[in-house]
C-alpha cells in the first residue's frame, strides 16, 4: 500500500514543498516580528523621533503602545 500511496501522492509533492516553504517563511517572519531586540530598537527610534520633533507625543505614545503590546505577545508565545 505504501508504494501505491507514494505514486498517487507524487503529483502533490510540489504543492507540499510550497506549503512547507510558506510555513518556514511565516515562522521566520514571526520570529523577527516578536524579537525583543528589534522591538527595543524600534522603541528607541520612536523616542528619538519624538525628541527631534518628527513624531508628536500622541503619535509616539500610540506607536510605543503597539510595540509594547507586540513585546508582551512575543513573551506570551514563549520567546
Amino acid at each position: 500500500m505504501g508504494l501505491v500511496t507514494g505514486l498517487l501522492g507524487l503529483p502533490l509533492a510540489p504543492v507540499r514543498g510550497v506549503l512547507w516553504l510558506a510555513q518556514q517563511i511565516q515562522e521566520q517572519a514571526e520570529e523577527q516580528f516578536y524579537d525583543p531586540g528589534r522591538i527595543r530598537a524600534e522603541l528607541e527610534a520612536v523616542d528619538e523621533a519624538r525628541r527631534c520633533g518628527a513624531l508628536s507625543e500622541e503619535e509616539a505614545a500610540a506607536r510605543e503602545d503597539e510595540l509594547i503590546a507586540r513585546l508582551m505577545a512575543g513573551r506570551g508565545r514563549g520567546r
